[in-house]
């Protein structure tokens, strides 16, 4: 797990906005995920890092590991764990979402 979680620091430390997810934001594989994608377009986001954790089994344990968050996507801005689609969900009807991912972009 040791090189998961270098890999996955280096993910959150060196992109702005990183969204681990089931697919990809033009083809997600579940509908959590393409919601993450979606409320992440709707805040003005378009270049960011999004991890297809299908592609890899390592990392769909190992993210869950790291955050100690037990469900995907999760969404990391500027580093830090800000939550799955749920949260987004609320962050983003509470216009904070918006902010936050101007603060990043």
């Amino acid at each position: 797990m040791g090189d998961i979680n270098a890999k996955i620091k280096e993910q959150i430390t060196t992109n702005n906005i990183v969204l681990y997810m089931k697919g990809s934001p033009i083809f997600p594989q579940c509908g959590f995920s393409g919601r993450a994608a979606d409320l992440l377009k709707q805040c003005g986001a378009k270049d960011y890092l999004s991890v297809d954790i299908l592609q890899d089994p390592e990392m769909r344990e190992g993210i869950k590991e790291f955050s100690n968050w037990p469900t995907i996507p999760q969404l990391y801005v500027k580093g830090e764990f800000i939550g799955g689609s749920d949260i987004m969900i609320e962050l983003f009807e509470s216009g904070k979402l918006k902010a936050l991912v101007e603060t990043a972009l």
